[in-house]
């Protein structure tokens, strides 16, 4: 069965997505929960509409992004990790956790999947986080690892 996305759903697709998936999971799970909708002619035509309404959002808000760019711009936020004697930490820092800290520090609601790490963090120390908040609009952060 072929499905399109109304919402993001963990380890299937992100919003708008076209996905198979198994019959009863999403004629179970899928569409009675409002996450998804059969892939028929008729939802693919309604899919363009949405997908464009949902761009003209995004455009209008790039006044926004330009500013929370602006007062993000060279920011710096701290992440208490556990780490062993040698200064690895346990597990690794993901878009996730940094999103709770800009949510913490500095009080800035931003979509996880807006921040992207350019390299794995498996260590304390510090590095960046880059922002995409729209085509051209992104922030860099730096994050600082310290021990909890």
């Amino acid at each position: 069965m072929e499905v399109i996305l109304l919402n993001d759903v963990d380890h299937l697709g992100y919003k708008h997505d076209r996905v198979a998936v198994k019959n009863g999971y999403g004629r179970n799970y899928l569409i009675p929960q409002g996450l998804a909708v059969i892939a028929n002619a008729a939802n693919l035509g309604k899919l363009d509409k949405l997908i464009a309404a949902e761009e003209a959002k995004e455009a209008a808000k790039v006044g926004d992004y330009k500013k929370m760019a602006e007062e993000l711009d060279g920011k710096s936020i701290n992440i208490a990790v556990k780490a062993g004697t040698s200064g690895k930490i346990f597990g690794s820092v993901t878009n996730i956790q940094v999103a709770n800290a800009l949510k913490d520090q500095l009080g800035l609601d931003i979509e996880r999947k807006k921040i992207s790490l350019p390299e794995e963090i498996k260590e304390i120390g510090e590095y960046k986080a880059i922002i995409n908040f729209y085509n051209d609009i992104t922030a860099e952060v730096d994050l600082n690892l310290k021990q909890d």
